[in-house]
């Protein structure tokens, strides 16, 4: 079998969300951690275009995006699915992933900015609602009954969410608001192989708060 290696950082949610799936899939890699602010010549020869991480490395090919290479990992492994068989629910399941994905920079938006945050956290609400109404509804996972790419990929959001939430001293992802999307993201950190895969959130905190600082900072000098 060819082996696997997964070029990440610690602190992206991104590289997170590649680590969760393949833990749930039961997948074998070397770990390779990156500094960014001296990427590797292994980096830049796997990644030229974006020379970014998380990068995937299945023997002699680059898989690079996070959730490119989330459908690489279920095309490739397709023991324990993470995506339903049927077509119309892979449909579904493939919208609330674009979803995440589009939405879900607003939680950076946040972070980066120092001013005017409140239309962006209007946009993290709405985001926050219309996944609780129209993604998650009652099921316990956006699949049903068993976690998937969905789970994976809006759980990556939440969990930074709440660092930064921290960070900025605001609150949004309250439990009385959000109540079936709070018991669900408790119910994803249950499941064994997030749970023993889950970023160290006081280093995570110390982390964002140190930049943030920096960028608060840069912007008070213009």
């Amino acid at each position: 079998m060819a082996e696997v290696k997964l070029h990440g950082a610690w602190a992206s949610v991104f590289c997170y969300r590649v680590i969760w799936a393949l833990k749930l899939k039961g997948i074998a890699y070397d770990y390779i951690e990156e500094d960014l602010s001296n990427k590797s010549a292994l980096l830049l020869k796997h990644n030229p275009v974006h020379k970014k991480v998380p990068v995937l490395v299945h023997g002699a090919k680059s898989v690079c995006e996070s959730i490119v290479i989330l459908e690489y990992i279920e095309e490739m492994w397709p023991q324990n699915p993470l995506m339903p068989n049927d077509p119309y629910d892979r449909a579904l399941a493939h919208f609330w992933i674009k979803f995440a994905e589009d939405r879900g920079a607003t939680v950076w938006k946040m972070f980066r900015s120092v001013q005017d945050q409140e239309n962006t956290m209007k946009e993290i609400l709405e985001m926050l609602k219309t996944v609780e109404e129209h993604g998650l509804g009652e099921k316990k996972f956006f699949h049903g009954d068993k976690i998937g790419l969905v789970d994976i990929a809006f759980a990556s959001i939440v969990y930074w969410l709440q660092i930064i939430e921290d960070v900025a001293g605001v609150k949004l992802f309250e439990s009385h608001k959000f109540t079936r999307l709070h018991a669900w993201f408790e119910k994803f950190k249950r499941v064994p192989e997030i749970e023993e895969n889950l970023p160290n959130w006081g280093e995570l905190l110390v982390f964002f708060k140190r930049r943030r600082e920096k960028l608060v900072a840069s912007s008070s000098l213009h």
